[in-house]
This record gives C-alpha cells, sequence and structure tokens, in this order.
C-alpha cells in the first residue's frame, strides 16, 4: 500500500465525466428559471392588478371630486337664488308702495304723480333684469302653489269655477322658484236657484 490506486481498483465515487456536468448544469438551471419565471409573472401579474386597482380608485376619486365641485357650485346658485328672492321681496314691498300712492291718484298728472311713477317703473325694470317676473294670475285656474286666496266671489258660470277673478297684490318669481306668492280673489261656483 503504498497511497497510489491502483489501475484495477475502482474507487465507489467516480468524478462524473464532462457530458454528464453539462447535462447535470442543463437540467437544473431550467427548472430553476421555469420557477424564477413562474414567480415573476405571477408578481407582475398582482402589480398589474394592484395597478388597476389604484387607476380605478383614482378615477372613482376624480369622479367623485367633479360631483362635488357640480354640488357646491349648484347650492352657491341656489343660496345666491335665495339672497336675490330676500333683496327682491323688499324690493317688490317698495314697488307695492308705490303702486298704492299712484292707484289713489289716478287722475293726478302733477310732476310729483309723473316722478313717483317713473322711480316706480325703473324699480321694475331693474327687478325683471335681475330675472325677477311677474306671475300672470288673473283668468287662469287657482294655484295654491302661486297664490294665496284672500277672497271668493260667487259667480253663476260652472266654467269660471276656481278661476282667479282679480289680483290684489301681484305674485313674483325667480327663474322656477317662487319668492313672493299673489294675493287674488277666487270665483267659486255656485248653481244658481230654481224658482
Amino acid at each position: 500500500m503504498d497511497g497510489n490506486p491502483r489501475s484495477d481498483e475502482t474507487p465507489d465515487t467516480q468524478a462524473p465525466t464532462e457530458t454528464e456536468v453539462e447535462a447535470a448544469a442543463g437540467t437544473q438551471p431550467e427548472s430553476v428559471q421555469d420557477g424564477e419565471v413562474a414567480r415573476l409573472q405571477a408578481e407582475l401579474e398582482a402589480a398589474r392588478r394592484r395597478v388597476n386597482e389604484l387607476a380605478r380608485g383614482l378615477q372613482d376619486l376624480t369622479k367623485d371630486r367633479e360631483e362635488f365641485k357640480q354640488r357646491i357650485t349648484r347650492e352657491r346658485e341656489r343660496m345666491l337664488d335665495v339672497e336675490r328672492g330676500n333683496v327682491a321681496r323688499t324690493l317688490l314691498e317698495a314697488i307695492d308702495e308705490l303702486d298704492l300712492v299712484l292707484s289713489s291718484t289716478q287722475q293726478d298728472t302733477s310732476p310729483v304723480v309723473q316722478g313717483v311713477r317713473m322711480i316706480r317703473d325703473s324699480l321694475l325694470s331693474k327687478a325683471q333684469a335681475t330675472g325677477i317676473e311677474r306671475i300672470q294670475v288673473v283668468g287662469r285656474p287657482y294655484d295654491p302653489n302661486v297664490a294665496e286666496a284672500a277672497d271668493m266671489e260667487v259667480t253663476p258660470v260652472e266654467g269660471d269655477d276656481q278661476k282667479v277673478v282679480a289680483e290684489f297684490r301681484a305674485g313674483y318669481r325667480l327663474k322656477d322658484r317662487i319668492i313672493r306668492p299673489a294675493r287674488v280673489k277666487v270665483a267659486r261656483y255656485v248653481a244658481p236657484a230654481q224658482a
């Protein structure tokens, strides 16, 4: 036993040949690569789903923001209309007082009455320029949303039942909102007595 292996002896473990090394190296990295590719594809798909979720969330947030801005704009317009209505109501009361003065001096043509008439007409035209319009109710069916019934008149004509026959105070609207209902007299049909 001189320490040199003998040629007729074969060791239990033999060094792999080059082709065996190449074959082993080729199969192992492919399975490792396939696993790595599958893992990366799964991560990529998860990242895509997350990006899509975030994009949808951003779209929803943008939509909510736009709806909020529109709601705030509508609310601001509504508040402005309410304030315009409050100012208009005060202006309309002044116009009513001028109308009362003019109705008591219908035949008077003095410069003072003409000046009052000019002021009344000027105030009314300014009110109309802001979008305030007078409600026409006389001769139309009575609508409690537009007018207050202050008096009733009996009529023998069945077709005139529930129609407005006179206006005591004019009614006004601003856009679709009634800022002051008209005060009116309404006809009520009563069948004539048979003699």
